[in-house]
């Protein structure tokens, strides 16, 4: 059963689910915008994207995030997806994060795409 993200309840009162591939998505969501220490019982998992909220954007905090979000891709997702490419872009106020990937499941390659807002 793949729960939605973020959680809710369905029509009928039970918690709503989702298909695989909207859930895979929704895991990745969840990395990245969780900080580390936010989690009780894993207090390492998540990827410092949020960190990043108060930096000054530029092609430095690019290459940095790109780095991390990569790292935690492979250590927390590393056994539901192969990343194959993260591709972070600074755009004026916005972190635009490109993840591509194949679902070691099935072998679908797949790209999505997030926007996180930084100070400029």
């Amino acid at each position: 059963m793949n729960i939605d993200h973020p959680f809710h309840f369905d029509a009928l009162g039970a918690a709503a689910t989702t298909t695989a591939g909207d859930h895979l998505r929704d895991m990745l969501e969840q990395l990245l915008l969780t900080s580390p220490g936010e989690r009780v019982n894993r207090p390492d998992f998540g990827s410092g994207l949020l960190r990043q909220v108060f930096e000054p954007n530029s092609p430095e905090l690019a290459a940095a995030v790109q780095y991390t979000v990569m790292a935690s891709i492979q250590r927390w997702l590393g056994d539901v997806i192969e990343p194959h490419a993260v591709e972070v872009v600074a755009e004026d106020s916005v972190l635009a994060i490109t993840v591509r990937f194949a679902v070691r499941r099935t072998g679908e390659r797949r790209e999505e795409r997030f926007r996180s807002e930084v100070p400029r």
